[in-house]
């Protein structure tokens, strides 16, 4: 501790004594010092350092702090107390490069950075070299567009399903968001079928807006499109191909049925419930694939009556369909009479016009 006083004593005396100049000067042969020997010092050394910074950091202008932030962000070992100190700073010269780079900022600081510094802070953060879900769901939510597509872009990013929804959602009017979210390689199928029929509704708008005498043509044209993209993923997908290995073992068991489409819907799996559900019902995956993402929800209730399905599992899909916000017990109990009145040859006939549809398309 007397070495740790020793240096308090002598830095203190500095910057109170002392010109403005002589203050800076000190606080740089300080940091000089740190920078030089920080590879070599041990932990108690690192403590007495923070102990100093953070001591003095309050009493210097913010080019300064700055200055001392932009040196000491990059180094594994920076003292940790004032590299949050300076990550909170107000001034995002200060607090901008130990945002994106310091390796000192843990999650839980920068989820408390996030939730309540500003659209600059939630910028830098959004360059570091890796994000964690917990960090991404605050900066979509809270983040400007800015704030949004960089982090979109950013490929060590990571994003939980409810950071996927609200990406998705922020996407639809635009494009180069949407671009980026979908160009994400890890992006979950579901979230990208929405995203594209999202899109593709876009892209028909700004056409039929700019030549509305072919609207018709127009909208036959991206729906085509839009299609077979669709099936061309589908087709190439490996999630789908390791799902199709999966319920491929199960059907030659003569095992697959109705247990099996309750139970992957219920866990949220969507690729295995869509081969599944393909598989019971003869449908082709694109079909299906529409089905629990694009076309209207009653649509669910058409092929689950044409199969016979029995609710619980009729619910099962509609959650999945429904995602991370889930379904109110109002619409659900509208669903559940929609259903209940649904007669089979009804759907059977609906089923059959789905058909044709997928093959004129």
């Amino acid at each position: 501790m007397s070495a740790q006083n020793s240096l308090f004593r002598e830095l203190e005396d500095a910057l109170s004594n002392g010109s403005e100049e002589r203050r800076e000067r000190t606080l740089r042969r300080v940091t000089d010092l740190f920078v030089f020997g920080s590879s070599h010092f041990s932990g108690d050394h690192i403590a007495v350092f923070d102990g100093v910074f953070s001591h003095l950091v309050a009493d210097i202008e913010q080019s300064a702090r700055a200055a001392l932030a932009a040196r000491l962000a990059a180094l594994p070992n920076a003292p940790p107390k004032l590299m949050r100190k300076l990550a909170f700073d107000d001034a995002i010269e200060v607090a901008g490069p130990v945002l994106t780079q310091s390796e000192q900022i843990d999650n839980v600081s920068l989820v408390e950075n996030a939730k309540t510094r500003s659209q600059p802070h939630l910028l830098a953060i959004t360059k570091r070299k890796s994000l964690a879900e917990t960090v991404t769901d605050v900066l979509v939510e809270r983040g400007d567009r800015d704030v949004a597509l960089s982090v979109a872009q950013n490929s060590g990013a990571k994003f939980s399903e409810t950071g996927y929804l609200r990406l998705v959602k922020r996407s639809e009017h635009d494009e180069e968001l949407a671009r980026s979210v979908g160009s994400r390689p890890e992006i979950p199928r579901h979230h990208f079928l929405k995203l594209l029929s999202t899109a593709s509704k876009a892209v028909r708008m700004a056409l039929e807006g700019a030549h509305p005498e072919h609207a018709g043509e127009i909208q036959h044209v991206v729906a085509k499109v839009t299609t077979a993209i669709q099936a061309k993923g589908a087709a190439t997908s490996r999630d789908y191909a390791a799902a199709r290995e999966r319920i491929g073992t199960l059907r030659a068991s003569g095992e697959l049925g109705e247990s099996h489409l309750a139970k992957f819907a219920q866990a949220g799996s969507f690729e295995d419930t869509a081969v599944v559900l393909a598989a019971l019902s003869t449908l082709p995956i694109d079909v299906v694939e529409r089905v629990l993402v694009q076309d209207r929800t009653e649509t669910i209730l058409i092929v689950a009556k044409s199969m016979e399905l029995s609710w619980p599992t009729v619910k099962a899909l509609l959650m999945l369909r429904a995602g991370k916000g889930g379904l109110s017990t109002q619409a659900i109990e509208q669903h559940m009479a929609n259903f209940a009145r649904l007669k089979r040859a009804t759907a059977l006939h609906a089923i059959e016009y789905l058909r044709k549809r997928q093959a004129a398309e």
